[in-house]
């Protein structure tokens, strides 16, 4: 006879399986998609290859949705996803996705009945404290990400002063991924779903509507990790050029080929954390993906 406890045992099983699959899946359809200047099946960087991209999104799916994710709060999320990462791969193939991730998987966990995944997502960031930056920083360190120099304000190779939320909000103005933590994930719920929904509606398949989704947020936002690396003419350039394959007037092939090379320094990176983001949002947020 099967009693409350093993039905309970069951369904939290279930739920640690189903969102172990959404982060997976997110982070699997987002480099399967042949986005311009990215990891895709068809082209590796020097340093970082479409398996390790693979062997990195079935990690961080098991991490972070293993039982004892639902005590840890986001600064050990970002610990334990980077761990994790690091122990498939030596490449820094998903800093941005964990950082992304690690709210959103903390307010599903969370999340009331009565709430939205914004909502939940809204609550999760406002409670962030100095613990949380001190984790989230000492894991920043560990991935090595690209363009990483020293700042002013709240350096993530210094201690902690303040909670991750604040200190994220000081690097807003250069960094995207800090923005998402200041603004309540503006891009992802304001610009992101409504872009991806949009290509679905337009009857594009999964991989064609990614794309879009790619190119649409290129085009709205300079992609900060271009800016670090080459400079905020080129992140400018970059989206005039996104603006021109939504208008028609440039193909996208081209694009593609313009943002290859140079050491990789015009590769879209910071949008392609986004698109996973947006992917993983509206998983979660029941959306199925045909």
């Amino acid at each position: 006879m099967v009693t409350l406890v093993d039905a309970t045992l069951a369904h939290s099983r279930l739920s640690r399986d189903v969102l172990a699959h959404q982060v997976q899946l997110a982070c699997l359809l987002e480099v399967s998609a042949a986005k311009p200047g990215n990891v895709t099946p068809a082209h590796d960087f020097s340093d970082t290859t479409y398996v390790d991209m693979v062997r990195s999104a079935l990690a961080l799916g098991l991490v972070f949705a293993r039982r004892r994710a639902r005590r840890r709060g986001v600064g050990e999320l970002i610990v334990d996803g980077v761990s994790a990462t690091a122990r498939v791969t030596d490449a820094n193939t998903n800093l941005g996705i964990v950082l992304l991730f690690a709210p959103l998987v903390r307010a599903e966990v969370t999340r009331r009945a009565d709430e939205s995944l914004r909502m939940a997502t809204e609550r999760v960031l406002g409670a962030l404290d100095v613990d949380d930056a001190a984790a989230a920083f000492a894991a920043i360190v560990r991935a090595q990400p690209g363009g990483l120099g020293e700042v002013p304000e709240h350096d993530v190779r210094v201690p902690a002063r303040v909670g991750l939320r604040e200190a994220m909000a000081a690097a807003a103005h250069r960094d995207s991924i800090a923005s998402e933590y200041a603004t309540g994930y503006a891009i992802v719920f304001d610009t992101g779903l409504p872009l991806l929904a949009q290509a679905l509606g337009d009857g594009a398949r999964t991989l064609d509507a990614i794309v879009s989704l790619h190119v649409g947020l290129l085009a709205s936002h300079p992609d900060t990790l271009i800016e670090r690396k080459a400079g905020a003419a080129s992140a400018r350039a970059v989206t005039a050029a996104a603006r021109d394959v939504q208008a028609g007037v440039r193909t996208l092939s081209s694009f593609d080929a313009s943002l290859r090379g140079l050491d990789h320094r015009l590769n879209p990176g910071t949008t392609a954390d986004l698109v996973a983001a947006t992917l993983l949002a509206a998983l979660l947020s029941g959306a199925k993906l045909p």
